[in-house]
């Protein structure tokens, strides 16, 4: 490999494209649950806003969108980056939205100006994905992986300390909304860096055939199924309090199965009535799943469980993170200085070396040590909920949590690429990411439930727990089932 591959142009721009994905991400998660809290909204709601996250597990459901067929407009820029320029313009204008939001009074528009950007986001993602994968060969995703990483935790350090520090500075100890918008505002200027990256970019040289009939019954389709989807779920209320979370959860599954029973359904109806073309479904649904299935076989089952199951422990912890750290008393500034910006430099430098260690060692035996470090960094979390407060517990816990989760993160991605084949790229990939969110974010939304049960040290512990099926699952998939490109 060369070494000068990092300083090349085109992972060079990966870095402001993985820049522009790492951006909303903790604007709608991290961020967010600080200004709830401090809005005073109470920490069970506050998790539960991580179910805006389903728009990054759902993304596969219009990933065939972005995928197959080209936009009416911006046909200069060529089909990968079409999308993607659409994707960050509806980002920013989602952002100048929540801005104008106030959770303490209307909490309704703030949950649905997050979603609107948890959606855009998630589109965006597909788009830089499939770029990234369409760009370079198999033997060069391990650099593209890295420099994606480091410019989307670049971004994290920007929109997560970055807009901390500017709420401290602009006097947020104390709840002011107007403080908020200014932040958010702020936030949507940076996303020009990927609007940028995206203008100077090269589109993939890559011979798409793309088919031009019954675009538009396609796309109402597909709209159609997703407004079902939302409407049936926001009808169905869970009768169960928060003293029954176990219920509580068990329904929240049944109600999203219900969803998807009755969102298939719509497309199902559709086709009958012969309003959308079968063919056109099959290809953009069933193709990429088939194609995976043959590749893997009976084994396809296994290698989704560990997709699915790769995540959970620093995801479910991550929701309870900010919360954890105001509660336990520490201050904004404090979050911002040394979980958002040291932090994110050492997940930068966690991500380089679990980029390097894929390259020199095997995709599977860094996949295997990046889930170990990745679920033994909660337990540290768990002393620290017990320790009296310091400064320096803080920072040996954030930098030891964050170069694990790096580590992970990066071993992760390399392995999702290596499983995607080149016909289905976007879509593929997206289902993959999806089915690594959703088990995840599903429990999260739980997490302050928990909290308010079991206290944080158990907390902590049980989510470390949480990734030991995830090691087994590796041990066995790397002896039946290596990647197959």
């Amino acid at each position: 490999m060369n070494k000068n591959i990092f300083f090349q142009k085109k992972p060079l721009k990966m870095i402001c494209l993985g820049f522009s994905s790492g951006l909303p991400i903790l604007l709608v998660f991290s961020t967010l649950s600080v200004w709830l809290v401090k809005a005073g909204i109470n920490r069970s709601t506050v998790t539960l806003f991580s179910w805006a996250g389903f728009a990054y597990a759902f993304k596969y459901l219009w990933s065939p969108l972005v995928d197959n067929y080209k936009l009416p407009f911006l046909k200069e820029l060529g089909h990968r980056r079409s999308w993607l320029l659409l994707s960050q313009l509806l980002i920013i204008l989602a952002l100048i939205l929540t801005a104008f939001t106030d959770p303490k009074d209307n909490l309704f528009f703030t949950a649905l100006f997050i979603t609107m950007l948890a959606f855009f986001s998630a589109t965006q993602d597909i788009l830089v994905d499939a770029f990234r994968i369409e760009s370079v060969p198999q033997s060069l995703q391990g650099p593209m992986s890295s420099m994606y990483i480091a410019g989307y935790r670049i971004a994290m350090l920007v929109a997560g300390a970055g807009s901390l520090w500017l709420a401290s500075l602009f006097g947020n100890e104390i709840y002011d909304q107007n403080v908020w918008k200014k932040v958010y505002l702020i936030m949507s200027f940076f996303m020009l860096i990927g609007v940028s990256a995206t203008l100077i970019s090269e589109e993939p040289k890559l011979n798409r055939k793309f088919k031009s009939d019954n675009h538009l019954k396609f796309l109402l389709s597909i709209f159609v199924s997703v407004i079902g989807f939302i409407f049936i779920y926001s009808i169905i209320e869970n009768p169960f309090g928060k003293e029954k979370i176990l219920l509580s959860f068990l329904f929240s599954v049944l109600r999203l199965i219900i969803c998807f029973i009755f969102s298939f359904s719509i497309i199902f109806l559709l086709i009958l009535i012969k309003f959308t073309p079968k063919n056109k479904i099959s290809e953009s649904y069933l193709g990429p799943i088939l194609n995976f299935l043959k590749r893997y076989g009976k084994f396809a089952f296994l290698v989704l469980l560990l997709i699915s199951l790769y995540r959970i422990a620093d995801i479910v912890m991550g929701v309870m993170a900010n919360i954890f750290y105001l509660e336990k008393g520490y201050k904004i500034s404090d979050i911002a200085t040394f979980s958002k910006f040291f932090g994110v430099f050492a997940t930068i430098l966690g991500g380089f070396i679990g980029g390097y260690c894929s390259y020199k060692f095997g995709t599977m035996k860094s996949l295997f040590f990046g889930a170990l470090i990745a679920a033994s960094s909660n337990l540290l979390f768990a002393w620290l909920a017990l320790s009296p407060i310091s400064i320096n517990f803080l920072i040996a816990v954030i930098t030891a949590d964050n170069i694990s989760s790096g580590f992970a993160g990066a071993a992760f991605v390399i392995y999702l690429s290596g499983l995607t084949s080149i016909k289905f790229t976007a879509t593929q990939y997206a289902l993959f990411s999806s089915i690594m969110l959703f088990i995840p974010k599903l429990v999260a939304g739980y997490a302050g439930g928990w909290v308010d049960v079991m206290g944080y040290p158990y907390f902590f512990s049980l989510t470390a727990f949480m990734g030991l099926p995830v090691l087994i699952l590796i041990i066995w998939i790397s002896k039946v089932a290596p990647i197959k490109n």
